[in-house]
């Protein structure tokens, strides 16, 4: 936090109620706090209504720049940036072009008591400080800064499959569940398909010649209307997140106590067909259960570096990284039986919540060897297993969902 004196709680009470919790939680404390506005679609006025916050909060004499704002050439959004102070870019040489991307350090520099930060899933230039946007975010955060963000509910890791199965979009930047779970207030921006559609046809969302394009595939009713749902259930969970924080509070239960109670894992075999559908599952349901969750790896004396196949360890390194990435911990487990190894872990670590792929072996294999996780249902002492069953995603003619979908 910079050095000014925030406002009063009087003067700040009379304007906009959802601009003023954010600032209590602003005021709380030293450490950053994050608000995420998540939204449906490109269009529905994420950019738009954290500007008219920064707005909100200058009024009330709080010091607020833009990080980074992308206003996709709409004319409204431009003109509400007015004389709010933009952080000039970072400008990077990359093949000979120069592109921009957020100057992390000088915000940094800056200082400011709030940062708006758009498109929490854009992937930066190559040369830049973070791979992604969000992890420019975290590092504001962890400097004390706080920041408001945008993000749509298709760049969800965890909704990655789903997006894809249903909606046939194939979405290339994604943003781990755990980071939008460490936000202290997550707002929907909410609009109605048919709404979004005619936006969109009035021009405010692209230019002329991307609309028809547009109307008939990513901006169907239908398509609007199923991520309008996925949007409204993220943050009803979030909202449920806070009740059970606040609950366990009162109670006089620490944090770390309860999410031991529910602690989830799941177990990855070395080279399975459909990992990230997997991790994403599990990763969805810690969120909804607020729950710290693993993934654990069993080497049996086959799958030791020096014997295991290069491409299966590739992939095997591939997939751990993943789930570190989810905001999974990761253990390596070792010894000649599977199931034995996994079921230790789970007693030892009180996990309450085991998740394991549906084998893709033969049913000739499953008959000859046995299936590991057969086993581990029947080895299962006061452990919950569930077996996830996995559907294909479209394979051909999905559209891809970048960042100028934001």
């Amino acid at each position: 936090m910079s050095g000014k004196a925030l406002p009063n709680a009087a003067a700040a009470s009379r304007a906009d109620p959802g601009a003023w919790e954010f600032l209590t939680l602003v005021r709380e404390r030293k450490r950053g706090r994050l608000k995420v506005y998540i939204g449906s679609a490109a269009g529905v006025g994420k950019s738009y209504r954290m500007l008219q916050e920064a707005h909100d909060l200058r009024r009330r004499g709080v010091d607020v720049v833009v990080g980074f704002i992308e206003p996709h050439s709409r004319a409204d959004t431009i003109a509400l940036i007015g004389n709010i102070e933009v952080v000039p870019r970072r400008r990077i040489d990359y093949r000979g072009v120069v592109l921009e991307e957020m100057d992390v350090d000088a915000v940094i520099a800056r200082h400011p008591d709030v940062a708006i930060v758009d498109e929490l899933a854009h992937t930066n230039v190559p040369g830049s400080k973070h791979r992604k946007r969000w992890e420019d975010v975290l590092e504001l955060l962890d400097v004390g800064l706080n920041v408001i963000t945008a993000v749509n509910v298709q760049h969800l890791e965890s909704l990655n499959d789903v997006v894809q199965r249903t909606l046939g979009v194939l979405v290339r930047e994604t943003v781990p569940d755990w980071v939008v779970a460490r936000a202290d207030q997550v707002v929907n921006i909410d609009l109605s398909a048919e709404d979004l559609r005619q936006r969109l046809v009035e021009g405010k969302i692209y230019g002329r010649e991307r609309i028809p394009a547009a109307l008939e595939n990513f901006f169907t009713e239908e398509n609007l209307t199923t991520l309008r749902e996925l949007a409204l259930r993220e943050v009803a969970s979030s909202v449920d997140r806070v009740r059970e924080d606040i609950v366990r509070r009162e109670e006089g239960r620490t944090a770390g106590a309860a999410k031991t109670a529910d602690r989830i894992t799941v177990a990855m075999s070395s080279n399975p067909p459909h990992t990230a559908a997997l991790l994403r599952k599990a990763s969805r349901i810690a969120g909804r259960l607020n729950s710290d969750w693993s993934c654990v790896y069993v080497q049996t004396p086959d799958e030791r570096a020096d014997r295991i196949d290069s491409s299966v360890q590739r992939r095997l390194v591939d997939n751990i990284q993943m789930a570190q990435a989810m905001g999974a911990e990761v253990v390596k487990l070792e010894g000649d039986d599977v199931v034995d190894a996994i079921s230790r872990f789970a007693r030892e670590r009180r996990v309450s919540l085991l998740i394991v792929g549906k084998t893709s072996r033969s049913w000739w294999h499953r008959v000859r060897h046995g299936s590991v996780v057969d086993k581990l249902v029947r080895a299962a002492d006061g452990l919950d297993v569930l077996v996830v069953s996995f559907d294909e995603p479209p394979s051909t003619g999905a559209q891809q969902a970048g960042d100028g979908d934001e």
